[in-house]
């Protein structure tokens, strides 16, 4: 067993430590930090989680990065000014299989917020409905 002086006096450096800590209130960004990295991180997911793959689209200034598509997505997102309810879908026919693939984007596009999720019934639909953005 601890003396109660030697656990009073833990007790009491522990609390100095929590207030200081307190005191010194949130990190801050400073000028030397790296700016937070601008776009849409999007995501493609199976039925319940099964497999999911996820890409950063960048648009600014101009379509980069590892979307295979990136000119064209940001193109369609620009078009649709940054709405993906309002992305022109393809004529395309497609077959009633259901298999439920959900999509999702959320960061910021042209300095908007976006946060967006909708489940289609399968593929083929989820493609035809947002054309480039989610072919990755």
């Amino acid at each position: 067993m601890r003396p109660p002086v030697l656990v009073a006096a833990t007790l009491t450096a522990l609390a100095a430590a929590v207030t200081a800590l307190a005191a010194a209130g949130p990190a801050r960004a400073t000028a030397t930090d790296p700016p937070a990295p601008q776009g849409v991180f999007l995501t493609v997911s199976g039925d319940q989680g099964a497999w999911m793959r996820g890409e950063l689209l960048r648009c600014e200034p101009e379509a980069w990065g590892h979307h295979p598509h990136a000119s064209e997505a940001c193109g369609a997102l620009d078009r649709a000014h940054g709405n993906l309810d309002a992305l022109v879908a393809d004529l395309e026919m497609c077959t009633q299989v259901y298999a439920p693939v959900t999509v999702s984007a959320s960061g910021t596009y042209r300095g908007k917020q976006i946060t967006w999720q909708k489940t289609f019934a399968n593929a083929c639909t989820m493609e035809a409905s947002t054309g480039y953005v989610f072919r990755f």
